[in-house]
Formats: structure tokens, C-alpha cells, sequence
């Protein structure tokens, strides 16, 4: 579904993300992993459009996506959550979904809002907010909502767009162990009903139980890829996260 090919960004003489080769399959959760600063999040910010390639090539559902705009990307079918969680705050939790249903075909939030209103997607909403276990919480202002809710409401949110693939960016930060439990469930019900999920995550318990592949990024090259368990035991990984006594 998604194809990385020397995938490289510089800023001045600072490279982020140096030549970094891998596929993403469909149907399956792929992890990217890497003690801080390995470039993940610059990483996503590329498949996502939000910051161009210096060079290589990413290529979604046979298409590349050289010189698209964020929102170009999304109506290809990539969602995407962020770091720091950022809903529309004054608005209900409905009217969050309602703006991520209206941006397949609207640019701005409020014609996104008015154009779900005057067509009747609130039905559609809702069934994205029971996807997401949020259905009780419709009609509460979102930036009153706590944090493992925000989580699934960006999630509700990206899922709005009717997206192929899903990039998560660290939706588990912050949260608390029973909150991050049911949030794994929610992620392999979303693979269940046939989304890919590509997901940043620090907690290795998470990504060793979720994640059918991982892939391991350090000081922007990519050192590791492969199933789970033979991830964890690689020597580089080990050096990356622990240190070298050499």
C-alpha cells in the first residue's frame, strides 16, 4: 500500500531522515520505533505531506505523492493523528467528526460544518463516535474532554476522511495503563474492519503486542526492520536505546 524509497530530509546541515527504504503491507500494523530524536515524527510529517522530500520517493496506492499538499494526501486515503492532540476546541465532539466528514469535500472548517449540517451527516458521525466508544460524549465541548478521550476523538476525526491507511502518532502518550488497554483494542478492531495502521509509539510493551511489524529508525537512518521479537533482540536496536560500552 505504501512504498518508502530512500526517503531523505534535510534542514540545512541537519539530516532527519536519511535514505529510509521500507513498504508498508495493507491490512496490517506496521510500528516505527527509535529512542527520541530518531526522526519518526519528521518521518510521518512526509507521508503526510506536511513538510516536502529533499529526495526519494513515496509512493501511496500506486501513486506518488511528490509535490501534493497535506489535504491532496488525505483525500488519497492517509489519516493522521498528532503528538499533541488538537481538536477543535470550542466544538462539540459531533461537530469535530462533522468537520473531518465535510474536508472530503469542503478547505475551510466551516464550510466543512456547513456543508455535513445541510446534508444530514450527523448519522454518519455518530456511527464514527460508536466506532470509537465516544458516542456518550456527542455533544460535550472537546477541549473539555480528558486526555485518553481526545486520543480517540483525533482518531474519529482522521476516520472521517475514509481513509485507507491511518499514521498514529504516539495516540498512547499520556495515558493511563486501562486507557491504553482499551485504545489497542480500538487499533485492532480498526485492523479488523480492513485499515492498515502505521504507528509511532515509545512504549515497547504496546508496539510488541500490537504491531505485526517494526520498523527501527536512529539519528534518521532506519538500523532495523523485521517481526517483533527479532526487532528486540537486534544488537543495533539494543546499542540505540541502551547505549554501546564500546
Amino acid at each position: 500500500m505504501l512504498k518508502i524509497r530512500e526517503a531523505s530530509r534535510r534542514f540545512g546541515g541537519l539530516i532527519a531522515v536519511n535514505e529510509v527504504s521500507f513498504d508498508v503491507e495493507a491490512g496490517g500494523i506496521l510500528g516505527v520505533i527509535g529512542p527520541n530524536g530518531a526522526g519518526k515524527t519528521t518521518f510521518f510529517n512526509l507521508v503526510s505531506g506536511a513538510i516536502p522530500l529533499s529526495s526519494g520517493e513515496i509512493v501511496f496506492d500506486g501513486k506518488s505523492t511528490a509535490g501534493l499538499r497535506p489535504h491532496q494526501i488525505a483525500h488519497l486515503g492517509i489519516g493522521r493523528t498528532f503528538q499533541i492532540v488538537r481538536p477543535f476546541g470550542e466544538l462539540s465532539v459531533l461537530e469535530n467528526v462533522l468537520a473531518g466528514i465535510g474536508a472530503r469535500s469542503c478547505k475551510s472548517l466551516m464550510s466543512s460544518l456547513a456543508y455535513c449540517r445541510g446534508r444530514r451527516y450527523a448519522d454518519e458521525a455518530r456511527a464514527l463516535l460508536g466506532r470509537t466508544h465516544l458516542l456518550p460524549y456527542e455533544n460535550e465541548t472537546a477541549c473539555k474532554l480528558p486526555l485518553g478521550l481526545l486520543r480517540r476523538l483525533e482518531i474519529a476525526r482522521a476516520l472521517a476522511l475514509k481513509p485507507k491507511l491511518i499514521l498514529l502518532d504516539e495516540s498512547f502518550s499520556g495515558l493511563s495503563h486501562q486507557e491504553a488497554l482499551a485504545l489497542v483494542e480500538l487499533v485492532r478492531e480498526l485492523r479488523s474492519d480492513g485499515m492498515t495502521v502505521l504507528l509511532i509509539e515509545h512504549n515497547m510493551q504496546i508496539t510488541m503486542n500490537l504491531c505485526d511489524r517494526l520498523v527501527v529508525l536512529d539519528r534518521g537512518e532506519k538500523i532495523a526492520e523485521g517481526e517483533p521479537e527479532a526487532v528486540q533482540n537486534d544488537p543495533r536496536v539494543i546499542s540505540a536505546y541502551l547505549g554501546s560500552d564500546d
